[in-house]
């Protein structure tokens, strides 16, 4: 089982080699890099192109990792104990399966994507060493083992918000998806618009690439806002000439800006750059 890339897709060689790598490890994939990089995208792409089925953990900064194991609703039990209920003589009936335990003893291999981990709280990660490293838990309530049939593909995406624990690290193969760069960005926007006019996406690229390289950003825009400001220049058929000048840098703040910048530090950075070219000039 090998991973050779998708049609929806573009992930670079050394991203193939690391799914690869880590289908031969039988390890989690720890993937890092920029928000918009894709990594959640790749989890569902890898799974589709392998004929797996995914199951999706998105964490919160309130999720424990014993509900990716399972959970015992003690209320519901407690509720029909009182209204006489048949179904609280078997504890079976009140424990809830998490993703885990869903792809533990799935029928067949399938994918599991644990999207952020970095949102929960430092120990999070430390709670799930022994059942990623074992692929088993134990139900307490039940008394029973819970032993993967076969090892999940696992794909585990982290922004960097928060140091990962070197215990953790350990168990994982790591790969931090770089920022494209402009040949491999306009193969990603080929996949979303293969229609789209080359002096338009010439302009566009230029223009995305000279706000995102503005020192000091707050926020650089990333891939996915990318795609979303190329979507509203077709929908408003803007002329490619508004987006940079002859000498490809830009001239005014290009339109429908509010797409790539997110915050108004960085648009008046922005402004206060084109204002120091203009006196230049």
């Amino acid at each position: 089982m090998k991973f050779t890339g998708s049609a929806h897709y573009v992930a670079t060689d050394d991203l193939k080699l690391a799914v690869n790598a880590a289908l031969t490890l039988q390890r989690p994939l720890l993937l890092k890099g920029e928000p918009g990089t894709g990594k959640t995208l790749l989890a569902e792409e890898v799974a589709a192109a392998l004929g797996m089925p995914l199951l999706q953990w998105h964490i919160k900064s309130s999720t424990k990792a014993q509900q990716g194991l399972y959970e015992y609703d003690a209320v519901s039990r407690l509720r029909d104990s009182q209204l006489g209920d048949e179904r609280v003589k078997d504890i079976h009936h009140y424990i809830v399966k998490g993703v885990l335990w869903q792809a533990f003893t799935a029928d067949r291999p399938v994918a599991l994507l644990i999207d952020e981990i970095d949102k929960a709280d430092i120990e999070f990660p430390n709670d799930l060493l022994r059942e990623l490293d074992r692929m088993e838990f134990y139900v307490y309530e039940t008394r029973e083992l819970v032993k993967a049939r076969q090892r999940p593909l696992v794909f585990i995406t982290s922004n960097n918000e928060k140091e990962l624990p070197d215990a953790f690290l350990r168990r994982c193969f790591f790969h931090y998806i770089q920022f494209p760069d402009e040949a491999t960005m306009q193969q990603i926007v080929d996949v979303h618009f293969p229609n789209l006019k080359s002096d338009l996406l010439a302009a566009a690229l230029k223009a995305f690439y000279q706000v995102r390289n503005l020192p000091g950003l707050k926020k650089k825009p990333s891939t996915s806002e990318l795609l979303d400001w190329l979507r509203l220049l077709l929908a408003e058929n803007i002329d490619p000439s508004t987006l940079a000048s002859a000498d490809g840098a830009p001239q005014r703040v290009p339109p429908l800006v509010g797409a790539l910048l997110k915050n108004e530090q960085d648009l008046t950075l922005f402004e206060k750059l084109l204002h120091m070219q203009r006196q230049h000039r």
